[in-house]
């Protein structure tokens, strides 16, 4: 959300007789309350939800805090601890509202309608549970994956609610219409309200029939931290950061789920390339590129651990899909340098992640590997079998993959209009000049011919 406020009157400018500089300097303050509550968001919808227990109305008073330091912090200063500031006073907006509704269900009680019983509390002390967990985030996780929406709303909506993602962003790590998106987080909130959803980590068979839509939806945050779809940043670590907490949590929680635990090996594997990913100035840096000695070794070993772990408690019936992705990226970070990397055993293992669970997706990266196991050209027969697939009409990885392949076999004017195309399908900054570099490339590489 991009919110507007000065310290002027709407439409009116800046007094040229102020203090200089202070136009920017209430600009950078907004910057500032933007960046934070970006990063806030989620924490602070997940405390709010747990006193008013609707996260569609968590997400207002949240928005409302928003307004609040928009409005404040130009003219008091950015306070000492921004974050605890939008989160209290999100807070204190909720248990004025829990106060007010308490206050209106007594009336009625005078009138012989007794309410109490339906009137929402400030804050309930549960019976513990040895199976309980207090964390609000992961409870937030659980209530936006109740199987009282669909499987694409419950991704959709927390994406917005925990990931703090836009329409827009969510629409691309999905690859549909943002409109479609929109409808889908309005709905959700609505049919969660209307159902009276319980903010809370369920138990027993409800906690497992859940954990598919949770897993998923963790997944995609940190995919989203990883590789932002859009702006001006490279990673987003904030995003990466919880995703790997709450997948950690996960599996204290749920010890004897393999693929929890191949969910969180997936993440301490792929979160520990992340200081090598980024050049000086911040622009992307491909894995062949890439500075193994950057890569994190303690988060490979916990990687590494909780890939045991997953294969220890398997039951059967073959490896899961996070615990085959955990196998892959496994590969690479058992490899010293790019070159050792055994594509094979990458491409078998794609293989079979194709058959587990299709997806044009996991077939362009099948593609990749064996790209590398094989060569350029039958991998290149793999993605032009993609190039009708809808999905990736839009998806700028399909023309990046198939301009690189091009590209090794020598098809340079090819590969530059292709890495054109994804350039223009892109919305992230960075990605967008590293594929501009390397449509360039291709054009140096014809004229040197």
């Amino acid at each position: 959300m991009r919110a507007e406020s000065t310290d002027q009157p709407p439409g009116q400018p800046t007094d040229p007789a102020g203090p200089a500089g202070e136009e920017g300097t209430d600009g950078a303050t907004k910057r500032t309350v933007e960046t934070v509550f970006r990063i806030e968001s989620p924490r602070i919808i997940a405390g709010v939800a747990r006193i008013v227990r609707d996260v569609g109305i968590a997400e207002e008073l949240a928005q409302d805090a928003l307004v609040a330091a928009l409005e404040q912090w130009p003219r008091d200063g950015v306070p000492d601890n921004p974050g605890a500031w939008l989160t209290a006073t999100a807070k204190h907006r909720a248990i004025d509202l829990v106060r007010r509704r308490e206050r209106y269900a007594r009336k009625l009680a005078e009138m012989g309608r007794d309410l109490e019983t339906s009137a929402p509390h400030a804050h309930v002390d549960e019976p513990s549970d040895p199976d309980d967990i207090d964390d609000d985030l992961l409870r937030l996780v659980f209530t936006a994956c109740h199987p009282v929406l669909s499987a694409e709303a419950r991704v959709a909506l927390t994406l917005r609610l925990l990931g703090g993602l836009t329409t827009t962003e969510i629409a691309r790590a999905c690859l549909v219409p943002e409109a479609t998106i929109a409808q889908r987080i309005v709905r959700a909130k609505r049919t969660l309200a209307a159902k009276g959803v319980a903010f809370e980590v369920p138990y027993g068979p409800e906690r497992e029939a859940r954990l598919g839509s949770v897993l998923e939806v963790i997944y995609l945050i940190f995919n989203e931290g990883y590789a932002a779809t859009a702006g001006d940043d490279w990673l987003r670590p904030a995003l990466c950061e919880d995703a790997l907490r709450l997948a950690r949590v996960l599996a204290e929680l749920m010890p004897k789920e393999p693929e929890v635990h191949g969910l969180a090996a997936l993440l301490e594997l792929q979160a520990s390339r992340s200081a090598a990913r980024t050049g000086p100035s911040g622009e992307p840096v491909l894995l062949k590129d890439q500075s193994r000695a950057r890569w994190n070794r303690m988060l490979i070993r916990r990687g590494f651990a909780a890939l045991a772990r997953a294969e220890a408690v398997a039951t059967g019936g073959g490896p899961g899909p996070y615990v085959l992705q955990a196998a892959i990226a496994a590969c690479h970070a058992h490899a010293y340098t790019y070159e050792e990397t055994d594509w094979s055993r990458i491409a078998t293992l794609y293989g079979l992640l194709a058959a587990r669970t299709p997806s044009p997706v996991v077939e362009l990266n099948r593609a990749v590997a064996v790209s590398m196991a094989e060569g350029p050209e039958p991998a290149l027969a793999i993605v032009d079998a993609l190039a009708a697939e809808p999905a990736l009409r839009d998806y700028h990885l399909l023309p990046s993959v198939r301009g690189d392949l091009l590209a090794r076999l020598g098809r340079t004017a090819e590969a530059r209009a292709e890495f054109e195309r994804a350039a223009a399908l892109t919305r992230n900054e960075r990605e967008r000049g590293l594929l501009l570099a390397r449509a360039e490339e291709a054009r140096g590489d014809r004229g040197a011919r």
